[in-house]
């Protein structure tokens, strides 16, 4: 089963997402400037919506860090290891592994891993099992020869396939929706379930500029002129925006557990709906929530409905961007459907601002509130799922 998220959302005045030189970022579609927001932002953000709402339990989340030695290190001290020692036996336990130390920082790793709670907890009781060898191989007072081989004694080849088992995911909701990538540990890669795409403005778009001044309070009063100026870059704009799950796909990165599955299929839905990314958030504020999103749970196949947008939406008379938005992406699934039709769609549930309800009329009638959306999409996955 394939769940598909289309969400129309107008965001006001924002730098949400920046490039190398502070402007927000864009893109040229159908010929013309858009704003653009990076789905690595986004991802990012629901990932944080996930911690903070609790959606996803701790164990069942992951970190993305270069400190995992510190990480695994903290473990072990819980469990009365020294420190030192301790940092040193997860370099050599991760290093064993090809995941190893930044040459420059030897505190860190040379990129960042995402790991899973549970992987992480796995690796550090691992550790404290086999104490033994990795107190050796962590002691700092070795030479450099006694040190090489007592990490080369404490990561053979048994121990390291030992260790690789620990690496099965650990069931976290949100490695398995967004994958991992290990360069050096490709056997231990995962693909993600979910697909999240830029999010993209339906509208042509003019970057603009804040000139901002401050002044020292403390600056004397026969003192005139600021003490500081600059300029911000900002944009206005209507996004659409697009994600895809592979729920099948999830189930398998989650170990086949059902009620996980049904966790972070609600969260993954709830959070991309919700979320918004940080940037210059205490500049702006522009704390904007959808105005249509709408769902599609479909048996096979996936379609961004972006090339609705291929002409820039443009106001007309009494009807907004989000008017015209709405009103071009139900016209593109009108039409888009009468090509190539509707086999194995099962549902559209839809949520939409009461203003625009006439404008998505093709999705079918609407659900009263988010939570009343998530039910319905959920129960629709339920459904499918029996008759598998």
């Amino acid at each position: 089963m394939i769940l598909e998220l289309h969400v129309l959302q107008n965001v006001a005045p924002n730098n949400l997402n920046r490039d190398d030189t502070g402007a927000p970022k864009d893109c040229i579609f159908g010929g013309t400037r858009r704003s653009r927001v990076s789905s690595q932002s986004w991802k990012r953000a629901m990932r944080d919506r996930f911690k903070a709402e609790g959606m996803i339990s701790v164990e069942h989340q992951a970190v993305r860090s270069k400190r995992m030695f510190g990480e695994i290190a903290d473990r072990l001290v819980a469990l009365g290891h020294e420190r030192e020692v301790s940092t040193n036996a997860a370099r050599v336990m991760l290093g064993g592994l090809g995941l190893s130390a930044n040459t420059k920082d030897e505190s860190k790793t040379q990129y960042l891993l995402f790991l899973g709670e549970g992987e992480i907890a796995n690796l550090a009781q691992y550790a404290h099992e086999h104490w033994d060898v990795f107190q050796k191989a962590g002691d700092p007072s070795l030479s450099g020869r006694e040190r090489k081989k007592a990490e080369r004694e404490a990561v053979d080849s048994a121990t390291r396939k030992d260790l690789l088992e620990q690496l099965d995911g650990g069931r976290a909701a949100d490695l398995a929706l967004f994958g991992r990538m290990l360069a050096d540990l490709p056997e231990r890669n995962v693909d993600g379930s979910a697909q999240v795409a830029h999010a993209i403005s339906t509208n042509t778009i003019a970057t603009e500029f804040d000139f901002y001044t401050a002044v020292d309070d403390l600056k004397p009063e026969d003192t005139e002129g600021a003490d500081m100026l600059g300029n911000i870059e900002y944009v206005s704009s209507t996004l659409y925006r697009y994600a895809n799950l592979d729920v099948r796909e999830l189930s398998r990165n989650l170990q086949s557990d059902t009620d996980l599955v049904r966790v972070t299929t609600r969260a993954f839905a709830d959070a991309f709906v919700r979320s918004l990314p940080s940037g210059k958030q205490n500049s702006f504020a522009a704390h904007n929530m959808p105005s249509l999103v709408v769902a599609v749970v479909r048996e096979r196949g996936r379609w961004s409905l972006a090339n609705a947008f291929v002409q820039p939406v443009q106001p007309w008379g009494k009807d907004d961007l989000m008017h015209r938005s709405v009103a071009a992406l139900d016209d593109y699934w009108t039409r888009l459907t009468g090509m190539y039709g509707t086999d194995g769609v099962v549902a559209t549930p839809t949520l939409v601002d009461g203003a625009y309800e006439a404008q998505a009329a093709s999705f079918g009638a609407p659900e009263p509130n988010l939570s009343a959306w998530l039910d319905a999409i959920q129960a629709c996955l339920d459904r499918e799922r029996a008759t598998s």
